[in-house]
């Protein structure tokens, strides 16, 4: 048995992201590694579908969630290695290539992601951006920042849950409990700071602080997701 990998399934789950995933769907044909492409949609109502299927990707039709657009493209892709991917993070040359490169050279790791950049330019984007590169030292990461992961790995931990909040925490926690994870350093993904916008910034930490504390002392991810969201669904 080897733990080499030669092939990878790119999971991007969308709802009404006409914007942003036509540059995603570029950068990954753009790109020299050749990947098997999955986007699950949630139910786009604008010109989402139409840029999936024009580029010739495999679109799943999902019901409404992350974690449950995630559970269902993992599940419809074929790959060696599972990349989960956001509509809104900027895919850069070379991305998938490290993949394959860095869990070649390092077998006994599971998966792993991505060193994260966030594209605002305020105080706040800038002090994020330090403070993912401070929780990753400690096992911490999200979806957001390009997570990975071996299928054989995927396999033995369980699917990425369809709850409708903290599916990519949920994950990583299993994931780390596995064994050795990366982070790659470069090139480093970029992502949008559209989610904090008009939010101040200790509601966002404070809120952030809220949800993990709740989620371990085991309330459903139900209402973790009302008080997540909130006025802003």
């Amino acid at each position: 048995m080897t733990n080499t990998v030669t092939t990878l399934s790119v999971i991007i789950p969308t709802l009404n992201e006409a914007g942003r995933i036509e540059n995603v769907l570029s950068a990954l044909a753009a790109d020299k590694i050749t990947a098997e492409i999955i986007v699950a949609d949630g139910g786009s109502a604008d010109g989402t579908i139409a840029a999936v299927e024009s580029s010739g990707a495999t679109l799943v039709d999902c019901n409404p969630g992350r974690g449950n657009q995630l559970h269902q493209g993992a599940a419809a892709a074929t790959g060696d290695v599972l990349f989960f991917l956001h509509a809104d993070t900027n895919l850069p040359e070379g991305a998938l290539a490290a993949i394959l490169e860095e869990l070649n050279t390092n077998p006994d790791a599971g998966g792993g992601n991505f060193r994260l950049l966030f594209d605002g330019d305020t105080k706040f984007d800038r002090w994020l951006i330090g403070f993912y590169r401070w929780i990753r030292s400690k096992g911490v990461y999200y979806g957001d920042s390009g997570i990975f992961v071996r299928r054989s790995v995927y396999q033995t931990i369980g699917p990425i849950q369809a709850i409708p909040l903290m599916e990519d925490y949920d994950f990583t926690r299993r994931l780390e409990r596995y064994g050795p994870t990366l982070c790659i350093e470069q090139p480093p993904l970029v992502t949008s700071s559209r989610k904090f916008h008009g939010r101040h910034p200790v509601a966002i930490v404070w809120g952030w602080l809220l949800i993990h504390a709740l989620w371990h002392l085991r309330v459903k991810p139900s209402t973790l997701a009302r008080l997540y969201y909130g006025k802003r669904r």
